[in-house]
């Protein structure tokens, strides 16, 4: 199946600032907003604290619910409408983790009936400690990072043939970054001094398709979380899943790209026809990459909208994965190779 003719010839390469500039937006918009929210806004599963998920069988007002918490000393509670209006179900956070989970429910439970004169159903309760809490939330940053570094020997293997060079290099950078998070420094300064190190290695040691891969990858997991951030969403363990997906699907699709590259680049010595060359390839390989996002989200999208509030975050997040995954090979990846092949 193609969706667009082979002979098809835009020029992405001539439209590459424009790509630039539009990918500096969102990540300019994406930094300010987790500078200003002081990170995203973590979910249980990364702060610790308890959830309690409750429904009624009539309509509720918010501020009743919050007066019945309010007279059990849960002040600090917060309380959110969860799934549609007509469901009648809430959710609600509180820091308070000393009573057990049948306690909490039922001193809850008679709180708000007491308020509301409606004994609610408890659906769920989940607990978390504030320590695991913070493990969780180290070990999901240290994941993200581990992947980004073992893509990099994987492109550098396969494309440049550079297996030792890029694994001495990574394996170094990934041995520091395991040693000095035992001392205490913040993981989330770490990973990214780590990151910037190895973009400036890999500029001077020529990893070229390795650095266009990073770059579109980091690319993209920095504006899917920004999105989050804008919005105010819930950033828990499924979305660290959805990350790590988008991870390799751009890959996937950087990776066609760079072999069409690879493929046309055989024997061409000036420099000057590279991006007439790259422009060539990446229209080669359009239909495929469109029609490969198509079909992903021809599942996400019903998923988003139908599949209940429980995975609502992790489609939401595959939408915006797959949508600037695409892009980031065609305008991010690309360009950065060319750039590195012309210096």
């Amino acid at each position: 199946m193609q969706l667009i003719k082979s002979d098809i010839n835009i020029d992405f390469i001539g439209k590459q600032k424009i790509g630039f500039a539009l990918s500096l937006i969102l990540i300019l918009l994406s930094i300010g907003s987790l500078i200003v929210h002081k990170g995203p806004n973590y979910g249980i599963d990364f702060v610790g604290g308890t959830l309690i998920q409750i429904k009624f069988s009539q309509q509720v007002s918010v501020g009743k619910i919050r007066s019945g918490l309010s007279n059990i000393g849960f002040k600090d509670a917060s309380v959110q409408n969860f799934g549609h209006d007509y469901d009648y179900e809430f959710l609600i956070r509180t820091s308070n983790l000393e009573m057990t989970n049948k306690g909490l429910s039922q001193s809850i439970s008679e709180a708000i009936k007491a308020s509301t004169g409606i004994a609610p159903e408890i659906r769920r309760v989940e607990m978390v400690g504030p320590q695991v809490g913070e493990d969780l939330r180290k070990k999901a940053l240290l994941a993200l990072f581990y992947s980004l570094l073992f893509i990099t020997i994987y492109i550098s293997g396969r494309f440049e043939l550079k297996w030792m060079l890029s694994g001495v290099t990574a394996g170094s950078l990934m041995t520091a970054v395991y040693f000095l998070s035992v001392f205490n420094v913040s993981i989330a300064v770490l990973i990214t001094a780590a990151l910037v190190i190895t973009l400036a290695l890999f500029w001077v040691l020529r990893l070229k398709y390795a650095m266009g891969a990073i770059v579109a990858l980091l690319h993209d997991v920095l504006i899917t979380v920004g999105i989050f951030s804008i919005l105010n969403l819930d950033f828990s363990l499924p979305i660290i899943a959805a990350l790590l997906t988008i991870i390799g699907y751009s890959l996937n699709d950087t990776i066609i790209v760079f072999d069409r590259i690879r493929e046309n680049i055989k024997g061409l010595k000036t420099k000057d026809a590279f991006p007439a060359l790259f422009n060539k390839s990446i229209n080669q390989t359009l239909s495929r990459s469109i029609l490969t996002s198509v079909t992903t989200l021809v599942v996400l999208v019903p998923l988003y909208f139908l599949g209940g509030e429980i995975i609502h975050n992790f489609a939401f997040a595959m939408i915006i994965g797959v949508l600037i995954g695409t892009y980031s090979s065609i305008f991010v990846a690309s360009p950065i190779v060319l750039a590195a092949i012309k210096r």
